[in-house]
């Protein structure tokens, strides 16, 4: 057929050439097609046989490109397309016979009766083009598929050459080839591989691919129009396209004579012809969304996006990130991700009940699954789009002043999930967690008692004059946002109020590398560059400050760290798949949990106890020490809940993480484009759109307890009796109560029966952990004023910068 060469010059020594190959291949085309059996064996004529023989036969084996679809959990609902080529191969008995018999028509109407290589047509067409005629071509289907597959086969760019040149020698290899080809494969083979591989224009390769560019249905339903317009394009895709004003009629014109050859053909009747040719040719194609770009729902947009950049860090799918994205985009594979409809629909709904996608603060979810890592949601007051040509500019002052836009409302940028050039946000109290971890894997249990100062004197080293330092030192002094938070508290009361001056010592005490590296195994991304640094081997043990929250963390790090307790202990790496299958329906084991043990069971499920406190929930094996920092969110969700609040240096973050069995949603408040913000964000819009997220995926589920642990020592702890002291001097008390394992510390003064200047009391009495802290009050006599109000255990806010959420 013509479409398939290019003009050339009819010069002697070209003709001279032909005429040769022409005539040589004639009798070897004459000898096979009459005698196969003689061909076979070599017996054909001698001068041009033994040439002809010497030319390949067998086509490489190879693979056409191949859509890749990707569906949502359900493994019903198609979140995307990937793609090279828009191609999906479909068996013959999936494509209608009216477009199998309207290609033959277009293309070989001699199809059934020859045996690879239409002689008729070629001496026929030789001569033609040799006499200056009309250029014919005479390619059958056999023919015509070997060249396309010689060109995919091919692994070089030379070779795709040789396969579509115009010269005689690629014509009689293609010869040799379709004769052998058809030796092997019956006509319906070659015809199915043919309309699979047969290009269409408007980006359709394949019958399953035009049939869905241009008429939006599956390849068995078209009828006799439709099919004979698709087949008429293949001669020359371009010229004929009917989506196109100088191509629309030609394809008019195209289609007209397949159907005459339908009729010829014994296809259809003049009657149907008739008919077919009353039917519309549309003006207009509608080609098909390719990559996360063109997700079906832009709310599905950055699960896509994380999706792909998953794969694309994969070493299975390839040795580079060209190759992995190659195969995704050519490989035809079928992806179940993991992304939840449920709880994707519920986080965009809750984000933008509280916050609308052109304002510059984002608010950013994401939904991970216990014990196994899925990732069920990523979702945020944006708009999954490239197109920056409407943002505004950025809030970043260094950008805002060389007049660059900023990321919203459109931005492809991994906000939620992290990478590229985003680093995160610092979460602020919800790293606390991970000094609770590293003090219960070292022995030390929730009933371990503190005295919390007003500020914490600690032997972390800082620049001398800095806001952190105790006066006129270099030394580490946190504080909290009020004098009234300083108190007696255990782990459940600490982490459920969130105390500074609790949590910073006991990082002390554990070793801040030890509380880095709990940080590490729970799956904390050190992606900014000093964070790196610090969290280094050797370098983390004057990091005094990172309980409080104070490295980038991305709002998807933190939902699979605090997804680590209700686990159990088992840390899961995040994966947006649950199943990938390949053209040949065979899975492929890349993505599936891939869990390892971080902690003990005993362990997590101590600390999860104390993570109930924060969100109004209630400890099994202690006392929260009243409402926590984000009370309403038991209530809200109506299912037994643990998680933190957690609020940076001067509010630039707000954080919550809340979870049960079965998810763990983090939500961050941030300014993607300047993290460093001097507006205050607001845990009144984060703190809502979490919890109603988790309380809307609970929603019919079954209320499910989580487990205590089995060895209750482990957050509970040796208790021993606290030696009564009452009345007996300050020295002596001291003395006491170190010699059974505590450390007392002088409180304040209060009135006592006990003579002025003893010992009133102890906070705590009864019994306590080893190792607690025991607070001395003062007696003032019987007739002191009365004390203050409070004890340091109610609801407060920490601060020196480090706030967290209510």
């Amino acid at each position: 057929m013509s479409s398939w060469f290019r003009p050339r010059d009819h010069h002697v020594l070209t003709n001279a050439t032909s005429l040769l190959i022409c005539g040589l291949l004639a009798g070897v085309v004459v000898a096979a097609a009459a005698f196969p059996a003689l061909a076979m064996s070599g017996l054909t004529i001698e001068a041009g046989g033994k040439a002809f023989a010497a030319l390949p036969s067998r086509l490489k084996a190879f693979s056409s490109p191949q859509i890749t679809r990707v569906y949502a959990a359900d493994n019903k609902t198609q979140i995307a397309l990937m793609y090279d080529e828009f191609r999906s191969d479909v068996p013959l008995k999936e494509i209608s016979v009216n477009m199998q018999n309207a290609i033959i028509a277009a293309e070989d109407r001699g199809f059934y009766k020859h045996g690879g290589v239409d002689l008729k047509g070629t001496v026929r067409a030789f001569v033609n083009d040799t006499n200056g005629g009309d250029r014919q071509g005479a390619s059958t289907l056999a023919m015509q598929y070997v060249r396309m597959a010689l060109a995919y086969s091919a692994t070089n760019p030379q070779d795709v050459v040789a396969a579509t040149e115009d010269t005689p020698k690629r014509k009689v290899t293609e010869m040799k080839y379709a004769i052998q080809l058809e030796k092997e494969l019956s006509k319906q083979q070659v015809l199915e591989r043919y309309l699979n591989i047969a290009p269409f224009g408007n980006g359709a390769y394949g019958i399953y691919a035009a049939s869905q560019i241009y008429f939006q249905k599956l390849p068995k339903d078209l009828d006799i129009a439709q099919a004979a317009l698709l087949a008429g394009m293949v001669k020359a895709p371009t010229t004929n396209n009917p989506s196109t004003p100088s191509g629309y009629p030609r394809a008019v014109d195209r289609r007209h004579y397949v159907l005459d050859g339908m009729v010829a053909t014994g296809a259809i009747t003049a009657a149907q012809e008739q008919a077919a040719l009353k039917e519309p040719v549309p003006h207009q194609v509608k080609r098909a969304g390719n990559g996360c770009v063109s997700v079906h729902k832009n709310e599905w947009g950055f699960f896509c996006d994380y999706f792909t950049r998953w794969w694309n860090s994969q070493q299975a799918f390839g040795a580079s990130t060209f190759d992995r994205e190659q195969r995704l985009e050519d490989g035809g594979y079928r992806i179940v991700t993991s992304m939840d409809l449920k709880a994707t629909e519920a986080a965009y709904q809750r984000i933008h009940q509280q916050i609308k996608n052109n304002n510059k603060d984002a608010l950013m979810l994401a939904a991970v699954q216990p014990g196994t890592g899925q990732v069920l949601a990523l979702a945020a007051n944006r708009t999954f789009k490239l197109d920056d040509s409407k943002n505004h500019i950025s809030s970043n002052p260094a950008k805002a002043a060389r007049k660059l836009k900023g990321t919203y409302p459109n931005t492809t940028n991994p906000i939620i999930s992290g990478g590229g050039d985003v680093d995160g946000y610092q979460a602020g109290s919800t790293f606390k967690l991970f000094t609770m971890v590293a003090a219960l894997k070292a022995g030390i249990p929730l009933t371990r008692t503190m005295n919390a100062g007003v500020v914490a004197k600690t032997h972390y080293i800082v620049e001398p004059g800095s806001k952190a330092a105790c006066p006129g030192t270099h030394f580490y002094c946190p504080g909290n946002a009020g004098e009234s938070e300083a108190g007696v508290y255990n782990m459940w009361s600490a982490f459920g109020h969130s105390v500074n001056t609790f949590f910073v010592p006991l990082e002390e005490e554990v070793g801040a590398e030890n509380v880095v590296q709990t940080a590490k195994d729970f799956g904390i991304q050190f992606r900014a560059s000093n964070d790196a640094r610090l969290a280094a081997p050797g370098n983390a043990e004057q990091w005094g400050a990172f309980t409080l929250g104070v490295s980038a963390s991305t709002p998807l790090d933190l939902a699979n760290a605090y997804a680590t307790l209700a686990a159990d202990g088992r840390y899961c790496a995040p994966t947006p798949v649950k199943e990938i299958v390949d053209r040949n329906n065979e899975k492929i084991d890349v993505g599936s949990p891939d869990c390892k043990r971080v902690v003990s069971a005993d362990v997590a499920r101590a600390a999860l106890d104390a993570a109930r406190c924060p969100v109004g929930d209630s400890a099994q094996l202690g006392s929260c020490g009243g409402a926590g920092t984000a009370p309403h969110t038991h209530d809200a969700v109506g299912h037994p809940v643990f998680g933190k609040t957690g609020t940076t240096d001067s509010s630039k973050t707000a954080a919550l993480i809340v979870g049960t069995t079965s998810i763990v949603v983090a939500g961050y408040l941030a300014d993607p484009d300047w993290p460093q913000t001097s507006q205050h964000m607001d845990h009144g819009t984060v703190n809502p759109a979490v919890w109603n997220t988790v309380a809307d995926y609970m929603k019919g589920k079954p209320k499910v307890q989580f487990p205590k642990p089995g060895d209750t020592k482990v957050a509970i702890g040796d208790l021993v009796p606290v030696p009564s002291v009452s009345c007996t001097t300050v020295g002596d008390a001291t003395a006491e109560l170190k010699g059974a394992g505590f450390l007392p510390t002088t409180g304040g003064q209060v009135t006592s029966p006990c003579p002025a200047g003893t010992v009133a009391d102890t906070r705590p009495s009864g019994r306590a952990a080893k190792g607690s802290q025991i607070v001395l009050e003062i007696s003032k006599g019987a007739g002191g004023a009365a004390p203050p109000p409070g004890n340091g255990t109610g609801p407060g806010q920490k601060g020196n910068g480090k706030k967290r959420g209510r």
